[in-house]
């Protein structure tokens, strides 16, 4: 009878399930269940500080954390302001000081 042990090593790696999604789509998987919308999320906080929240809380990695943390930020810009529509009120101004001579 020989005596032998045999170990069986399985090695098992780690896979980003987020890598290759867009930004949008992270959202849409990660986020949406609990966020109707991507808009005012990111609440004017700096990318970093942010990214590093989602790290720690959504995402898987830590680009996937800083893509979506850009996605967030570029929705979250107020929208342009529309030209003044036509007998809308404008907004008063100063009157410009007289200068004497």
């Amino acid at each position: 009878m020989v005596l032998g042990a045999s170990i069986l090593t399985t090695v098992a790696t780690a896979q980003n399930l987020d890598a290759g999604k867009s930004p949008a789509r992270l959202f849409a998987d990660g986020c949406a269940t609990c966020h109707r919308s991507p808009r005012g999320l990111a609440k004017g906080r700096f990318t970093l500080t942010l990214s590093w929240f989602l790290k720690d809380h959504y995402a898987t990695s830590s680009d996937s954390a800083k893509a979506l943390a850009a996605y967030l930020q570029s929705v979250d810009e107020p929208p342009p302001r529309a030209a003044a529509k036509p007998g809308a009120k404008q907004p008063r101004r100063p009157p410009t000081p007289v200068q004497s001579q």
